[in-house]
């Protein structure tokens, strides 16, 4: 049993400059916390992204079974590191993690950094920041006029393999996923360490899990394409899996680990990547 285009790269220089103490505040949708809406300290980074060509697909859960459409958009070629969170730290110091309000994060904030702008020897600058809240990832986001993906987003390119846009029916696709869950502190490798995907993006399998903007917006019931019954024999029982079931499955530790976090977690294998939207 299993356990838990064309290619463009552009850079973007962002200069976030801070307004005069003005900032406004509004209910954030997911945890219904009132948030400071503020304009940051100058920022630079310099950012690989890609673009998706949207589509659509049928997510595996959900309450809805019908197609989901997915607009154009880039993506991050990797995930957001630690020496890149770094630098916006240094520039934004309420995000560091001696200053960061404990309504935004939890203790394990940054945990496995020395001190505010200083990385661990365990910390390698190029691998995957993580201990990081869903509030401090969309900020950093927010900051170069980059969001976090939707859960439909995130999961449409990530059903990609090396060669396919869609590989969710292939097995050796699935039993990779599978495989990764079973593997001890992959968040300790370097980004690019998995597959380039169909799209030219790396890690959405095999580094750490990712925030979505909207992660917790689908919870786990029992309610899924499948009936109850069926999911019983998925994941309570035993006996040989196929294609579809390791499809199944993988896509069931996605959701149930999105639907059981709340915003303000840092967790040792959870980090994020930034999209972007297609101005018209």
């Amino acid at each position: 049993m299993y356990r838990i285009v064309f290619i463009l790269i552009f850079t973007l220089i962002v200069s976030c400059q801070k307004s005069k103490e003005q900032t406004t505040t509004e209910i954030n949708p997911i945890s219904n916390v009132i948030i400071e809406q503020e304009q940051y300290s100058s920022f630079k980074v310099t950012t690989e992204m890609v673009l998706v060509k949207g589509g659509s697909y049928v997510p595996l859960y959900g309450k809805n079974q019908e197609q989901v459409i997915v607009n154009d958009l880039f993506m991050d070629i990797y995930p957001v590191t630690n020496e890149e969170f770094l630098d916006f730290v240094k520039k934004n110091k309420k995000w560091q993690k001696s200053k960061v309000k404990k309504i935004f994060a939890d203790g394990n904030y940054l945990v496995k950094w020395k001190n505010d702008t200083l990385l661990s020897t365990d910390s390698k600058p190029n691998s995957p920041v993580t201990n990081v809240s869903w509030y401090a990832a969309n900020a950093y986001c927010d900051c170069q006029g980059k969001r976090l993906a939707t859960v439909d987003e995130w999961e449409y390119v990530a059903m990609a393999n090396e060669t396919k846009a869609d590989a969710r029916e292939i097995e050796s696709y699935n039993q990779n996923i599978l495989d990764w869950y079973e593997k001890p502190k992959t968040y300790q490798n370097e980004v690019g360490h998995t597959f380039k995907n169909y799209y030219g993006i790396y890690d959405l399998h095999g580094l750490v899990w990712e925030w979505t903007s909207d992660f917790n917006s689908i919870l786990i019931t029992g309610e899924s394409r499948s009936d109850s019954a069926e999911n019983n024999n998925l994941f309570c029982g035993s006996g040989s899996l196929n294609a579809t079931d390791l499809m199944n499955y993988a896509a069931f530790m996605r959701y149930a680990f999105r639907g059981s976090i709340k915003a303000n977690y840092s967790i040792q294998n959870l980090g994020f990547r930034c999209v972007k939207d297609i101005e018209k």
